[in-house]
């Protein structure tokens, strides 16, 4: 893994304090306290149901927390689903969310719909046919980066699941996000195509966005990311480096079902 310049003197670009998160009489989410430093890649592991798909709900303003606060950037952040681009935050989903009706241009240009930071910018030029040539040029170039430009004017149902999945991080990836969240990105794809995603998530950091990655494939998490945080039944047991929470006796218990001597 190559390791990711962060600028320790800049606030961290997001940071969770005491998060509690309770749904009826259960806690989903346990005084959870953590902070993703500018430009940097954090995992998030552990088993099923620690609570992990929870944090990013939190993150992304799905579920307000009970207790603690966030800060996005060094200031208080209380995040609005639908003003999350606008903020800087982007996220892909488990399930894709790409719009079957849509081409594969047309869904990614819905990345730059008037809640992205990029895409108010691209509206507020004049004359709708410059505008949407705009729009569609941006659009182009997320789908070149990501190597899928070929596919813009298909229907993504059309197309087989790993292009499926590098069309909906073009997506992500066009508001030109601040943080990006990805939410389990190498489901269902074979070992080339993690391979690929793997080279595509190390380059984010040279932009200036921070990642936070939620990712059963221990692998991927342990090549890709710069610290790692441990979920289980929504406690944080551990964090560090991928070294220190590969010989951490307490994750080798709880998630990787081995003993650590």
């Amino acid at each position: 893994m190559q390791e990711q310049h962060t600028d320790r003197s800049e606030p961290p670009r997001l940071r969770l304090d005491g998060i509690t998160v309770r749904f009826g009489g259960l806690t989903a989410l346990d005084s959870v306290s953590l902070e993703i430093p500018a430009g940097g890649i954090v995992g998030i592991m552990g088993p099923n149901g620690a609570g992990k798909t929870t944090l990013f709900n939190v993150i992304c303003g799905v579920f307000p927390p009970a207790e603690g606060r966030l800060q996005l950037d060094g200031h208080g952040f209380t995040p609005k689903p639908h003003r999350l681009t606008r903020s800087g935050v982007a996220r892909t989903l488990q399930g894709l969310g790409l719009f079957p009706g849509l081409t594969v241009l047309q869904n990614v240009t819905a990345g730059l719909a008037a809640g992205s930071r990029s895409g108010l910018d691209l509206l507020a030029l004049p004359g709708s046919v410059r505008r949407e040539a705009r729009l569609a040029e941006r659009a182009m170039e997320a789908l070149e980066a990501l190597g899928v430009a070929r596919y813009a004017p298909a229907l993504p149902d059309t197309l087989p699941y790993g292009i499926r999945k590098k069309v909906a991080l073009a997506r992500a990836l066009v508001s030109e996000p601040k943080l990006l969240l990805l939410d389990e990105p190498a489901g269902g794809l074979g070992h080339d195509d993690i391979e690929e995603l793997a080279a595509i998530i190390r380059t984010v950091p040279g932009d200036g966005c921070s990642v936070v990655l939620v990712e059963h494939h221990v692998d991927l998490v342990m090549e890709v990311c710069d610290r790692i945080a441990v979920l289980d039944f929504g406690r944080l047991i551990a964090e560090g480096t991928p070294a220190e929470i590969g010989a951490d006796p307490a994750v080798a218990d709880a998630y990787l079902g081995v003993e650590v001597a």
